[in-house]
């Protein structure tokens, strides 16, 4: 629904690549999630370079956000589900929370939030709009309103400059903020970037170690957070069978439940993590059924 970034990230090359940003207009977007419903799909992703700056117009030349778009899409269509891609931390609004809270039996309770680091020093280095307090206060508001929710992030690891101290702060930040489910990159450079020449190039065997110890803190956030929803009812989207994905965006099996060729939407009964670290699951009563 949205195209295009305004922003000038230090590493990153794709407002050179992608231009400014630009959005798909409310009626579009809407006959697209129709379409898609009418084909049987049960859940949508609103998908953007820079979602958060979506302004599309609804017809009458007006400015809509992002929590308008949402809502907009709830009200005028019969998707059942529909999950927001990545948001950038400076794009959470108190209005784009509410829309989710308002809504949990149709929005996925999940945000993806890039982070990039966990220590403001060098977020400044990578031209990144937030601070690290700044983006725990947009994880804190929206834990608050949503207590359910799922987030997950980016991370680079190495990033030019990045030493041995702001490395643990970010390490211990990824910690503290107990993500579902995290992305763990180790900087590559893009020629044309001001990082590229930066000083401080890390060594790719530091970067490799950083990589390491942040995918470490991954595997345990995302194992304690399935650990912590066993027990719990959510919504999941099977895609395989009997295999899907749940509103957390944590994968499952649903077990007692005969295998379909299509994809269902149902609520289900988290039971156990197994030794693969797979949530498991079983449909709740009388409630599955297909889109459309």
């Amino acid at each position: 629904v949205q195209d295009g970034c305004n922003h000038r990230c230090t590493y990153c090359i794709v407002w050179k690549a992608r231009g400014p940003e630009r959005s798909v207009p409310v009626d579009a977007v809407i006959e697209q999630v129709r379409q898609a419903h009418e084909a049987g799909i049960p859940e949508i992703v609103l998908t953007g370079v820079n979602l958060g700056a979506y302004d599309g117009a609804d017809g009458r030349d007006a400015h809509v956000e992002i929590d308008e778009l949402l809502r907009a899409i709830l009200a005028r269509t019969d998707i059942p589900q529909v999950r927001l891609s990545s948001l950038e931390p400076m794009d959470i609004s108190e209005r784009l929370v509410a829309a989710m809270a308002d809504n949990v039996d149709r929005v996925a309770p999940f945000m993806h939030l890039p982070l990039q680091s966990g220590c403001t020093a060098t977020l400044r280095r990578m031209g990144r709009p937030y601070t690290a307090e700044r983006y725990a206060e947009a994880v804190a508001s929206i834990r608050r309103a949503l207590p359910q929710a799922s987030i997950s992030c980016d991370v680079i690891a190495g990033f030019p400059g990045e030493t041995d101290d702001e490395f643990e702060e970010s390490l211990a930040f990824c910690e503290r903020m107990a993500f579902s489910r995290m992305h763990v990159f180790r900087y590559s450079a893009r020629p044309g970037t001001p990082a590229a020449t930066a000083p401080g190039q890390v060594d790719p065997q530091v970067m490799a170690e950083r990589a390491a110890a942040l995918r470490a803190v991954a595997e345990r956030s995302a194992a304690r957070d399935a650990l912590a929803r066993v027990g719990s009812r959510e919504r999941a989207v099977l895609e395989y069978g009997t295999r899907g994905t749940l509103g957390s965006f944590h994968r499952v099996q649903v077990d007692g439940l005969a295998p379909s060729s299509e994809q269902i939407i149902l609520d289900v009964e988290l039971t156990h993590v197994d030794e693969h670290g797979l949530l498991h699951a079983r449909p709740c009563s009388a409630s599955c059924r297909q889109a459309g």
